[in-house]
């Protein structure tokens, strides 16, 4: 097997003592052509870089424009025809046609640019290269406990100190005016107050305050686009707000309407569980009232009442032994029984002290 040396004829040695001149100090001469080479290698592979990025963002415009085109292709499907609607679609159309030269050129670019970087001559910098650099430490990761508790405290303790500053934002209407509040205020940009406005809109809907329910309904909504957005992007949500609010002042149709079904999705979720906690809460409270209710039995006398025979119902309605009695040597002593055990037991009915008992009190 015979070993190929040609990779070697092309090497660049910018510090080459043959080449000096009587004119300009030798380690002078080697320094300035070092840092020239240097910021020559820095500039091309700025511009790779600056390639690939345009692409990544290039294929990711792409991806909503042909997004957009589905959709609205699948509603001139479902719906008639409209002149509008048809203009947007030829408009989209254009965008995805022009965006695809657009990637296949910067793909062109980008494999050219790749195939100039393996015909550089290599040089002292490039000669030699760390292949990989790895240190192994044989210790057991800590496993984190209470993760969940944690982000509870981390909610309630963001929610203690700017609890203000997102009901102010939860209140305005304007584009212009939320985006300055949020540049005057970064930090509220995160899930905390996302979920914060969502407890809010729930509070309000439990007041019947329906008006302010959806007003900070739409605020929420906006926290979670942006969101989202930097989940999409994968940057910090508080550098990326500007760039939707950007976005959805001056957005199509299909955007605004999605932002928009959100926001309906949102105030129906809202309202399911703010009648939810409603119905929860009279539970809560007509459970207390059974509880309180109670006879020494532990049957609840309503129940108990519910269950008699009319006739006995009758009986206790109308504050009458005698009927009482009546009813009970009709029901014969094994039903009659059961019914005056459970009335006894409900509080219904006191039954008389024992005659011995008595006659111990009066002696006592």
């Amino acid at each position: 097997m015979s070993i190929d040396y040609s990779v070697w004829d092309h090497i660049y040695v910018s510090d080459d003592e043959d080449v000096t001149s009587p004119f300009v100090d030798t380690p002078s001469l080697f320094r300035m052509r070092h840092r020239a080479r240097l910021e020559k290698m820095a500039e091309f592979q700025q511009r790779g870089e600056d390639l690939e990025n345009n692409l990544t963002e290039c294929q990711r415009l792409l991806k909503e424009t042909q997004g957009r085109l589905q959709y609205l292709e699948e509603q001139r499907k479902e719906g008639a025809e409209d002149e509008e609607r048809e203009a947007e679609l030829k408009k989209v159309q254009a965008e995805v046609k022009k965006l695809e030269k657009d990637e296949k050129s910067f793909l062109g670019l980008l494999e050219k640019h790749r195939r100039d970087e393996k015909k550089l001559p290599w040089n002292v910098d490039t000669i030699s290269r760390e292949g990989f650099s790895k240190s192994i430490l044989n210790i057991e990761p800590e496993i984190k406990k209470g993760t969940q508790q944690d982000k509870v405290m981390k909610h309630k303790t963001f929610v203690e100190k700017y609890a203000r500053e997102i009901k102010h934002f939860g209140m305005l209407r304007r584009w212009d005016d939320s985006q300055k509040y949020l540049s005057d205020n970064p930090h509220l940009v995160c899930e905390e107050s996302a979920n914060y406005l969502v407890v809010l809109c729930i509070d309000f809907e439990i007041d019947e305050k329906h008006g302010l329910m959806e007003q900070i309904a739409h605020q929420a909504i906006v926290m979670q686009f942006i969101l989202d957005l930097a989940r999409t992007l994968k940057v910090d949500p508080r550098g990326c707000f500007r760039q939707f609010f950007s976005k959805i002042k001056t957005a199509d149709k299909p955007y605004q309407e999605y932002f928009d079904r959100e926001l309906d999705l949102l105030k129906e979720r809202v309202r399911r569980c703010a009648q939810a906690r409603m119905e929860g809460a009279m539970k809560e409270l007509e459970e207390e009232e059974r509880q309180k209710r109670l006879g020494p039995g532990g049957l609840d006398p309503i129940e108990v009442y519910g269950s008699l025979p009319k006739e006995m119902q009758r009986s206790f309605d109308e504050k009458n032994i005698e009927m009482l009695q009546d009813v009970m040597d009709k029901l014969g002593p094994e039903e009659g029984g059961y019914h005056l055990k459970r009335c006894i037991d409900s509080g219904l009915w006191v039954p008389d002290l024992p005659e011995e008992e008595d006659e111990d009190e009066n002696t006592n």
